[in-house]
């Protein structure tokens, strides 16, 4: 595919940029896009940001509170579905494809940024047919459906893991890490050598939507929870389902927590923690990772490609972190790993250090480089300050 001469991209730098991003559906795949956006904003404040999505997932609730622009487009998932959604999916692509080609020429965008989900593959194909840069970001350790099948018409491809690499290729792909919000490393440090049990805070996170097999394992095992750590307090976020009812199981059982359905401020609260219980997403473990946290990870069981697993084998592999399968959990068994790590201040310890040493805190700034130059933009790190040239593969 390409583009006519006329739809090459070429401006001057006194120009605005108009970057479209494709991201949404979970946390995990828009918040790395949300870092980058702020980053592009950062070098250039005159610069457009257009975030692209969908109904269905959590981009318009997040983006409102982040001041972002969305457009919703017409897309919808196919792994792990029925026949009948499948073929659903398979016929929204070309009205997707038709929605993006428009939204890019309105929007006169620069360059197409794709996180993976099912908006990503149409907005790809639009930008390469009209000949706009275009990029992937793949934050798993194993790289989904949607990004493997728009690889060969991008121009480059961001990863988190190298070991995704083998799934593109070579001479396209930077393994970068994922995309971290500076406000995870403000005042982030090495971990303390003094540990006091009896002021230990514990934040259990279920992901941006929240996961019931964790809050049931917590709640069966909240009295001896409670037992064993007695000075143990608790940040515990649910998803909007299930709030009302875990809410309601602290109360029962008078244990002092916060419990809220969605935690926007993240950095705050992940610093505050000494032990994090948590899914094993890609934008998860960067996220603990940059702030130094031991974790006990719960991968989720149906991921696609069995990824969570694989991302969190890595961690527990550098020794931040211990893997539960979510088949083998019980409430008492995640007390019992709870409290072994955080009645043992040397493990705790340990453990942090050595998470903090797996964080990678410049894929942003990594790729923005890359994109400019991907665009012919010469740039300080500030501003724009030339701009010459069109598509570059």
């Amino acid at each position: 595919m390409g583009g006519s001469e006329t739809s090459k991209q070429t401006w001057m730098a006194e120009s605005t940029m108009t970057i479209v991003i494709a991201a949404g559906g979970t946390g995990g795949h828009l918040y790395p896009a949300i870092t980058l956006a702020r980053e592009f904003m950062r070098r250039d404040s005159s610069a457009k940001i257009l975030f692209v999505g969908t109904a269905r997932g959590i981009e318009s609730r997040v983006l409102a509170h982040e001041g972002f622009e969305l457009v919703l487009i017409t897309a919808k998932p196919v792994m792990g579905k029925g026949f009948m959604d499948v073929l659903r999916g398979v016929l929204s692509v070309p009205i997707g494809i038709w929605q993006s080609l428009k939204i890019l020429r309105q929007r006169e965008a620069n360059l197409v940024i794709g996180v993976g989900g099912y908006t990503s593959p149409t907005m790809l194909v639009a930008a390469a047919w009209k000949g706009i840069a275009r990029v992937i970001l793949e934050p798993n350790a194993y790289p989904g459906l949607a990004n493997k099948a728009v690889a060969p018409l991008a121009q480059r491809i961001f990863l988190a893991f190298e070991s995704a690499g083998i799934s593109f290729e070579k001479q396209k792909v930077r393994v970068v890490g994922t995309p971290i919000r500076p406000e995870f490393l403000a005042q982030s440090s090495a971990p303390s050598d003094t540990i006091q049990p009896k002021a230990q805070h514990l934040l259990i996170f279920g992901g941006s939507q929240g996961a019931k097999a964790i809050n049931s394992t917590v709640l069966e095992g909240l009295a001896l929870l409670r037992e064993r750590l007695p000075g143990l307090t608790i940040t515990h976020q649910t998803g909007e389902d299930e709030l009302e009812r875990v809410t309601a199981a602290y109360r029962a059982r008078s244990m002092p927590a916060n419990v809220v359905s969605f935690l926007y401020d993240m950095p705050a609260v992940l610093r505050t923690a000494d032990l994090v219980v948590a899914r094993a997403g890609a934008m998860t473990i960067a996220e603990l990772t940059a702030c130094g946290k031991a974790a006990v990870l719960i991968p989720l069981p149906t991921a696609i490609y069995d990824h969570q697993m694989k991302n969190a084998r890595a961690m527990e592999a550098a020794g931040g972190a211990i893997v539960l399968p979510q088949a083998e959990l019980n409430g008492a068994k995640l007390v019992e790993t709870v409290f072994t790590v955080l009645s043992n201040p040397d493990q705790l310890r340990a453990m942090q250090k050595k998470s903090l040493a797996m964080r990678r805190i410049d894929a942003g700034k990594v790729i923005v480089d890359e994109c400019y130059a991907l665009m012919g933009v010469a740039h300080d790190t500030n501003q724009v300050v030339k701009a010459a040239g069109g598509e570059r593969n």
